[in-house]
């Protein structure tokens, strides 16, 4: 048993124990726990009493005394704390392969291909912050963040060995006469890395001897050492150094030695070299010292001051200011600011201000930005409706908690807008679709009949006054209530009117009088008493009226002549009667039978058969009510108020109101076709209102923001004036008599501050006195004067503000330009010596190639008594110079820039409101090109010198863009049907197509045309027959006697439209359903007397069959769809999406038609299916949605760019623009054109260029060390680079800094006699990486340089000193692979040599292991003609040759091989001949055409061998004899 400790609750079990191992095992520590941050916390562990197998068990089995802890202190972790710890991540070790770890020994691979893995090691703890202690506790960092790894995979790159160059030739002999050595030498192109060989020698000699010297040969050079270090001159009065201060004490002194050297590099008296002048031996130099800085300061208040979850953290910084400025080559001067991001925390830290964007209503929607060029209606923008298009205004504001006591007042003032730049979320959309609805026409019924004469006021009827009123009613209601629609009642004055009459419901049956069964009688008519509506009302209501009396009829009597009854009296033919017109209606019956002749009724003559009465009798004088609109509401002060005017500011467009008002319209009489009458001739009872009530809305004024804060003075230098400015922005616009907005939103004031220029210049101070090398250094030197001779002079360089002012070093030092000087060469003139002041400038010129200007200098001092100098050849006192005679030359360079459209383009709307994408994007613009300007020399100068702003301007045109122009609609087609659902149809077609990126067009058919098609519903009762009277019998089988037999009745059918007053015009019969048309003529038998006489069968009564599903169907019909008429309902697609006549886009109506179908697939009324209750609720309007042609919007043009060079010809200028609104629908798409450029304007570009190196020179000596000189020059160019420039005068360059330190350098003049030397550093390798198959292993790139050794002795090449090469890391390398390379054999050798991919041959880099053999020989050798030794080491024979080896293996000799030779066209020998060559090397004698077509079949190979076409032929001769032999089987 053994002890365990672990989190898990702990269970008991008992066992028998025997002889069991006990231990004391201990889990995981769990999690810290404390009431305060840091040490004193304590974490605890579960610890039980374990079996050896695992099992649980009591703590008694386990010892006691081995028992582990189960508590302990520990140090507790606060989030806090995670700015005082962190993890410190040590350097990754050396990568170690992996085998080594596992045996100790490194096992490198035979072949390296691509490295070996291996793994590196790193040290990780856990560290304060702040000084880097290792913490307390390893916990405290992994309670924050994992532990990082200690280990990682790595790769242990292939030995690379060192790569050089090839040799360079051979120098020239190092001595003119006797014995010289010469030299070549090479560098080094990549270091050894990774464990690869070592570079080999640079440098290879070889002993010259160029011939005997005539005479003694020179054993001695003077020989120039290099200059000391720069020593300080002691001081006179004082034992101690002085200390250095800027400017002052920088001049110092150095010497050199001068020696004289024996041939074998020993030393020797100067004595022994001839030499008439020893060469200076001390100069003044400027003392070495490196930049000296302050100590950093405190780091100052974080930049950002309060609290911010989530947002950007601020920083603070320190500095240090410049004690010294590093003279003499010193070290440069460190950085002197430091920056580091910081976070303000604590209880006192307030929350930082939080910026929203906010933005202004929404303006009013607008449908004609919408519109196409072409649309008819961009001149008359009243009344446009459907889907538009609004702006808004979006700006910045300081988003601020607002104290609910005070919402009231803060709700009312609008946030004062702040810079954009503080917002940093994406800015609400500025642009929306929006919908104006579409006002809906009154859509009226068409006029009732006229009813009868009836009292205006039925319960007043002592005005026998009487009207006639016929109606009509609102099918759809209009926008703004019916009181937008025509008048619904028209009346016309009567006589006799009666509220109330009896209406004429039947006849009954003829009933002779005296109760005969035939003859005269009467009808006893069936009445119902009707209201003036027509409405069934109590018979009592009539009692005033007159009862219709019985009718006179007859009830024919055998032999009589037998009459139809009347038939119903047709339509009156007027509506009214006037001197003109007058109503009629008519009726008829006709001859059933004949009388038989002998005391029978005969039948009366045709016009008795037709009775004619009148109808309609009242004038035609029409009159009605005629109402005008509503006038505008106004306040009823009879009312008191709903509300405050306050409460009505809200949302643009709400229904808020205010109070009640009034509204009064105009209401008079009008008669029909002549116009106002006095309002008695209308009927009272039916007159509309003139007054009624109404809400008034309230009263919205303007609202504005606050001034936002005056925008800051731009930081330009000059005087040039500058302003500032503030606006204000619109947030709500007044409205229904509100206080108007103000005319000014935003001003515009000079800047009060002075212009400040933030730049920083260096100023030097005066030149001190020139300071000479000490006299007891030049004592000693012949000639040398104690007080004059060649030294330097030092000054004082301070840094100042440009606008004035002194700033600290470090400004100059990173802001302006190179530091001036602080040192420079002087003369302290001797006694004798010609003292002048310095040339002075150079007099004005007043006008170019006119005069002369001068500059003047003076004697000074002693100079100006002493003869010699007053020699004007020697010391001229004045220069004359001609006045320059400058012609300048200007010229277009360059490409014409982008057509440009002037400035403000943008088209303002309301007041405030920007209306974004209205920016002028074609028309008139201009395009430049810029101008350069040249001297004389042709040398580039300013463009004000050729009196040019730069720039060539040009007219240009943007063409603008044109919109796909479609024909206006036709006329809408007939319905399709006559009766039931059709459509109709409209068309377009195409006029012009778009172009320069206009509006596309619809979707066009073959012809260019767009359609409409709508669905339309016939009235299946709008066409009718209608058929005249039948005619008299015409009895075609005549009984005289009898007049009676088979006869026929004609009458006339048309085709007329059916209105409301029944059967108006004819139309033509293929309107009216065939099917329907009653005949126009019959075949009967007129009865004979004694027989039956039948009236005309009466209408059909109505079906009492159930109705089934086969007799009509209800048919939902679409356009131009067909419905299977199996199918009870029929569920097809919607038209399409239908618009106002005023609409552009957005939402319209779909609808589909109700048809009712016979079950014989025949459309009929509607209702038939009315009638059998099939008339459901179907859903025949549906709204619906046209995508609105939203054009593309672009943001303005951003301001012009800087120049993309600062000076040159190819200098550009861009502004850029982005899209704001994308393109919908079938809206124009975005111009191509989102950047626009033109030239800057010319400038020189001016560069200091230094000339070649001279050859080193030494004053003096024949050897040792000396210097190098170049010259510094200013040259002009035009900065293409394909020109070397032109120079100019140094002040040009002026404010430019040398791209080159130093004009001169330290040399080596010459190998002295028996000297050896390192060369000059060679120039450092073209970066390269590490790489494997052209792969980067990611081990950086580096370069390289090197020294060789040069010698002038064979016997001192001992004493020289060891090559040298360096490597540093660098960027931008690139991959080189190496691969041996091979000439052509000579004999039994060949060249072999390694060579990089970039063409270049060096030495290193090839793998040893496959280097190609550059050396073969046989053994034994090939003595045998024609034969030659091959590159397999054995014996071959020559072209044209063939080997024949003996059983051993080796060549016996070498035979001619045959050759087959193939003729050529032209040839007359046709056959193939096999000859031998008698002489293969001679040269042929064939024609000349036959060249090269002669080819030779060699079946051995050079090594013995068989050749691979041999065996080739033969598998094709094995399977030509394969295929024989079984097509002979086969035949078999």
């Amino acid at each position: 048993v053994i002890w365990r400790s672990d989190l898990a609750e702990c269970v008991c079990v008992c066992v028998i124990y025997q002889e069991v191992l006990v231990l004391p095992l201990q889990g995981p520590w769990g999690r810290c726990m404390g009431s305060e941050c840091g040490p004193g916390g304590s974490q605890s562990r579960a610890v039980w009493c374990a079996h050896s197998e695992g099992w649980t068990t009591l703590h008694t089995n386990c010892d006691q005394a081995e028992r582990p802890e189960n508590q302990q202190s520990c140090f507790h972790v606060c989030d806090w704390h995670k700015d005082l710890y962190d993890w410190q991540l040590g350097a990754w070790n050396q990568c170690v392969p992996v085998s080594m770890r596992s045996t100790g020994v490194i096992q490198r691979p035979a072949v390296c291909l691509h490295g070996e893995e291996g793994i590196q090691t790193r040290e990780v703890g856990c560290v304060q912050k702040a000084d880097g202690v290792p913490a307390e506790d390893v916990a405290i960092c992994e309670y924050f963040e994992p532990k990082p790894r200690l280990e990682q995979a790595c790769l242990i790159p292939c030995p690379q060995d060192c790569v050089v160059s090839q040799f360079t030739p051979w120098t020239s002999c190092s001595k003119m006469c006797g014995t010289g050595l010469q030299n070549r030498v090479r560098f080094v192109l990549a270091p050894p890395m990774f464990g690869g060989s070592a570079c080999p020698n640079l440098t290879e000699f070889q002993i010259c001897q160029p011939g005997p010297c005539v005479g003694p040969e020179s054993l001695y050079s003077l020989r120039v050492g290099s200059w000391g270090p720069c020593s300080v001159p002691l001081p006179r009065t004082a034992r101690q150094a002085p200390t250095l201060n800027q400017g002052k004490d920088v001049v110092g002194y150095q010497t050199r030695e001068v020696t004289c050297v024996h041939r074998s590099g020993n030393a020797d008296a100067l004595s022994l070299c001839s030499q008439e002048s020893l060469p200076v031996t001390y100069q003044a130099c400027v003392l070495t010292k490196d930049c000296e800085v302050s100590d950093w300061t405190d780091w100052s208040p974080c930049s950002k001051d309060c609290y911010e979850l989530n947002g950007p953290t601020g920083e603070h910084t320190r500095t240090r200011r410049v004690h010294l400025l590093p003279v003499g080559g010193g070290a440069e001067c460190p950085e002197l600011e430091e920056k580091e991001p910081c976070t303000p925390q604590g209880e006192g830290v307030p929350p930082c201000i939080v910026y929203n964007w906010k933005t202004t209503e929404w303006t009013e929607c607008r449908v004609d930005m919408l519109l196409s060029q072409q649309d008819r209606r961009r001149g008359n923008l009243t009344g446009l409706c459907g889907g538009g298009v609004q702006n808004r205004e979006v700006y910045c504001v300081q988003a601020t908690s607002v104290d609910p006591a005070s919402s009231a007042l803060k709700s009312k003032e609008a946030s004062r807008p702040v810079d954009d730049d503080l917002c940093l979320s994406p800015p609400p959309n500025t642009t929306q679709l929006c919908h104006i609805p579409c006002p809906v026409e009154c859509d009226l019924s068409s006029w009732s009949a006229w009813g009868p004469c009836t009292f205006e006021n039925c319960l007043d009827t002592a005005a026998k006054k009487g009207f006639k009123l016929r109606k009509r009613r609102v099918i759809n209601e209009p926008t703004g209530g019916t009181g937008s629609c025509p008048h619904l009642v028209e009346a016309i004055p009567c006589d006799e009117p009666s509220c109330y009459d009896w209406l004429l419901v039947k006849l009954e049956e003829c009933i002779p009088d005296n109760e005969r069964e035939c003859g005269p009688g009467t009808q006893i008519p069936q009445v119902q008493c009707v209201n003036s509506d027509g409405e069934y009302v109590d018979r009592q209501l009539c009692r005033d009226a007159i009862l219709p009396m019985p009718v006179i009829c007859e009830v024919p009597c055998p032999k009589d002549c037998v009459l139809s009854p009347w038939a119903s009296w047709s339509l009156c033919s007027h509506t009214c009667s006037g001197k003109n017109t007058e109503g009629k209606q008519m009726r008829a019956r006709s001859v059933l039978a004949y009388s038989a002749g002998e005391g029978g009724v005969q039948c009366p003559n045709s016009i008795a058969l037709q009775e004619v009465r009148s109808c309609n009798d009242h004038p035609c004088t029409v009159y009605h009510w005629q109402t005008g609109p509503w006038g505008q509401c106004i306040e009823d002060t009879s009312v008191p108020p709903a509300n405050s005017t306050a409460a009505g500011v809200g949302v643009r467009g709400g229904d808020s109101s205010c109070s009640v008002g009034m509204q009064t319209r105009k209401v008079i009489c009008v008669r029909v076709n002549v116009g106002q009458v006095p309002p008695k001739k209308c009927p009272e009872s039916i007159r509309p209102e003139t007054v009624r009530p109404c809400l008034l809305p309230c009263k919205r004024d303007c609202s504005v923001t606050p001034y936002s804060d005056w925008s800051a003075c731009p930081a330009t230098c000059g005087n040039t004036k500058r302003k500032q400015n503030r606006k204000r922005i619109i947030i709500q616009l007044p409205a229904n008599g509100g206080q108007d907005c103000p005319e000014v939103l935003t001003q515009e004031r000079d800047c009060e501050a002075p212009s400040v220029c933030l730049g920083y210049r260096w100023k030097t101070h005066k030149w001190r006195r020139c300071q000479l090398v000490p006299w007891s250094v030049r004592q000693d030197s012949p000639g040398a004067v104690e007080t004059c001779g060649p030294g330097l002079q030092a000054r004082a360089v301070s840094c100042w503000k440009q606008d004035g002012g002194p700033a600290d070093m470090g400004a100059c030092l990173k802001f302006a330009s190179s530091m001036p000087s602080l040192t420079q060469p002087c003369q302290l003139p001797c006694q004798d010596d010609c003292q002048l002041t310095t040339w002075s400038k150079f007099s004005s010129c007043t006008q170019d190639c006119v005069g002369v200007k001068t500059r003047k200098r003076m004697l000074v001092g002693k100079s100006k008594k002493r003869d010699q100098c007053k020699n004007n050849q020697v010391y001229p006192l004045s220069e004359i110079q001609y006045c320059p005679c400058n012609k300048y030359n200007a010229q277009p360079v360059g490409n014409w820039s982008d057509c440009i459209l002037p400035e403000g383009g943008r088209v303002e709307g309301q007041p405030g409101m920007k209306i974004q994408g209205d920016i002028k994007e074609c028309g008139q613009g201009y395009r430049y090109q810029a101008m350069v300007c040249y001297d004389q020399d042709n040398r580039l100068v300013e463009t004000s010198r050729c009196n040019s702003h730069g720039y060539i301007e040009e007219a240009c045109i943007i063409p603008c863009p044109s919109d796909c122009k479609l024909s206006e609609w036709s006329n809408w087609s007939r319905c399709s049907k006559s009766c039931g659902s059709g459509v109709k149809v409209r068309s377009k077609w195409l006029r012009e197509k778009p172009y320069n990126g206009g509006r596309p067009c619809p979707k066009l058919d073959h012809v260019n045309q767009v359609y409409e098609v709508v669905p339309c519903l016939s009235d299946c009762g709008q066409y009718v027959w209608v058929a005249e009277p039948w005619s008299v019998w015409k009895v075609s089988n005549v009984d005289l006697k009898e007049n009676c037999g088979e006869g026929v009745q004609t009458r006339k059918v048309r085709c007329m439209q059916n209105t409301m007053d029944g059967p108006s015009d004819s139309v033509e019969d293929y309107l009216c359903d065939p099917e329907e048309m009653p005949l126009g003529a019959r075949d009967s038998q007129l009865p004979c007397p004694e027989d039956c006489v039948l009236s005309d069968w009466g209408v059909w009564s109505r079906c009492s069959l159930v109705w089934t599903d086969t007799d009509y169907l209800v048919v939902l019909s679409p356009i131009l769809s067909l419905c299977n008429i199996s199918d009870i309902l029929c569920f097809l697609d919607w038209s399409t999406c239908q618009l106002s006549e005023r609409a552009v886009c957005g939402s319209g109506i779909k609808t589909r038609m109700l048809d009712c179908v016979r079950s014989d697939g025949k459309s009929v009324d509607l209702k038939f299916c009315e009638e059998l209750g099939l008339d459901r609720k179907w859903q025949m309007n549906a709204s619906c949605v046209v995508e609105c042609p939203v054009n593309c919007q672009l943001s303005d043009w951003s301001p012009w760019s800087e120049c993309t060079q600062t000076c040159g010809l190819a200098g550009k200028l861009w502004r850029r623009r982005t899209m704001l609104q994308v393109p919908q629908g079938d809206g124009r798409t975005c111009p191509r054109q989102r950047e626009q450029w033109k030239p800057c304007p010319v400038r020189p570009c001016y560069q200091w260029r230094y000339s070649p190196w001279s050859e080193c020179k030494s004053e003096g000596a024949r050897c040792g060390e000396g210097l190098r000189f170049r010259n510094v020059s200013c040259f002009v160019s035009d900065g293409s680079g394909q020109e070397e420039g032109s120079l100019v005068d140094d002040e040009m360059c002026g404010n430019l800094e040398p791209s080159v330190d130093g004009d001169k350098r330290l040399c080596t003049v010459c190998l002295c006699t028996g000297d050896c030397y390192l060369t000059d550093w060679t120039v450092w390798s073209p970066c390269q990486l590490s790489c494997v198959s052209g792969d980067d292993l990611g081990f950086g790139s580096v370069q390289v340089r090197s020294r060789a050794v040069l010698a002038q002795e064979p016997e001192n090449l001992l004493q020289c000193p060891e090559q040298e090469w360096e490597a540093r890391p660098c960027t931008e390398g690139q991959c080189y692979e190496y691969k041996w390379m091979t000439g052509a054999w000579r004999s039994s050798s060949r060249l072999v040599w390694c060579q990089r991919s970039d063409g270049l041959n060096v030495t290193g880099g090839c793998p040893m292991t496959a280097q190609p053999v550059a050396d073969r020989s046989c053994d034994p050798a090939c003595n045998k003609p024609r034969s030659f030794c091959t590159e397999a080491g054995v014996c071959g024979c020559e072209e044209r040759y063939t080997e024949v080896m003996t059983s051993d293996g080796l060549l016996d000799q070498c035979t001619v091989i045959p050759v087959l030779e193939i003729p050529t066209a032209g040839d007359n020998r046709a056959d193939v001949k096999t000859i031998r060559a008698v002489s293969p090397t001679q040269p042929s004698n064939s024609l000349p055409g036959r060249a090269g077509r002669t080819w030779f079949l060699q079946p051995f190979g050079p090594d013995g061998k068989l050749k691979t076409w041999v065996y080739g032929v033969a598998a094709g001769a094995f399977v030509l004899l394969i295929f024989i032999v079984s097509m002979t089987f086969l035949a078999w």
